[in-house]
């Protein structure tokens, strides 16, 4: 099948690479442009350009695809291409009617969630976040509203109680590679159903850097679920001494106290009291300016002050 892909991150690489040794033709990619990042503001390709750049495959990076000059050339280009599929994976750009009826078979997304539950721009960590136990991938047929357009296929993963964010993406692209290449066998072969989102739905809105602040008024369990499900990106905070430290990492901690969620309760494994009595214990941590860090080895050198509060 002649196929044009259309992703940005690591999460779709998985995909990309699953199509490419499926054997399908991968006509051109398209993805965000490049765009300075870390301390460096170095230019940086996007994951999914450098794979395709590997793979001999011509990319494209138009800023829009639904105003202005870049959109009428990519039209142009795609209708040149003439694919059989587009493929959208992570992509971050919302594509216009045109182009969604352009392909023969349609343009076919992969999503990281159980849908209809967790739309939007970020499932992977809201599910943890919510303390869900099981998430998923969904293939769809892409329609203009946001991932609302009819499902071919899913595949569960089971959401373990110590899972990390990070642990789960990774998860979840694999099991991506493998549905989108089922799903274009089905496409191909003529059995691929189309069922409409039906049932409970929720919004999986994007992570803002304002709430990545942990709030220890929050019951231990979903104080330790926001950590585990931001690590290791973006990544939770507290201010301690008036300097900012990630926190990678945490436990639900035995004890129990009355103290002010927030405080520090115990030195020795940094338990810090939360709002329903309970609490937690960060044991992965990054001072500010300094490295990441397992508390052992941050408290050999520095200590913690038992009923400090944090985030003052």
């Amino acid at each position: 099948m002649k196929i044009v892909f259309m992703g940005t991150p690591v999460f779709a690489l998985e995909c990309l690479e699953g199509l490419i040794e499926a054997g399908h033709e991968i006509a051109a990619v398209f993805t965000q442009p490049d765009k300075p990042r870390n301390r460096g503001k170095q230019v940086t390709m996007t994951p999914v350009k450098e794979c395709a750049l590997e793979h001999d495959i011509p990319v494209y990076q138009p800023l829009s695809l639904r105003k202005g000059e870049d959109a009428e050339r990519s039209l142009a280009v795609l209708k040149e291409i003439a694919p059989d599929c587009i493929v959208v994976v992570a992509y971050g750009q919302i594509l216009p009617p045109e182009v969604l009826e352009l392909p023969k078979y349609g343009c076919i997304n992969v999503h990281a969630s159980l849908l209809p539950k967790y739309r939007g721009a970020a499932p992977i960590q809201r599910c943890i976040q919510c303390g869900e136990t099981v998430s998923g991938v969904t293939t769809m047929y892409m329609a203009e509203g946001l991932d609302t357009g009819d499902m071919i296929k899913t595949m569960g993963v089971e959401i373990t109680p110590d899972m990390t964010g990070s642990h789960l993406h990774d998860l979840l692209s694999m099991a991506g590679a493998e549905l989108i290449v089922e799903t274009l066998k089905a496409i191909e072969d003529g059995t691929a159903e189309r069922t409409p989102q039906i049932g409970e739905t929720c919004y999986a809105s994007m992570i803002s850097k304002e709430e990545l602040k942990i709030d220890f008024t929050q019951p231990a369990k979903q104080v330790y679920d926001f950590i585990r499900a931001m690590a290791d990106v973006p990544c939770t905070y507290i201010m301690m001494d008036g300097k900012r430290f990630k926190i990678f990492r945490a436990k639900i901690s035995n004890e129990e106290t009355k103290a002010e969620p927030g405080t520090i309760i115990n030195a020795e494994r940094f338990g810090v009291a939360c709002g329903d009595g309970g609490a937690v214990e960060l044991i992965e941590i990054q001072p500010e300016g300094g490295k990441r860090m397992e508390l052992n080895a941050y408290l050999r050198g520095k200590k913690l002050e038992k009923g400090a509060v944090l985030n003052r």
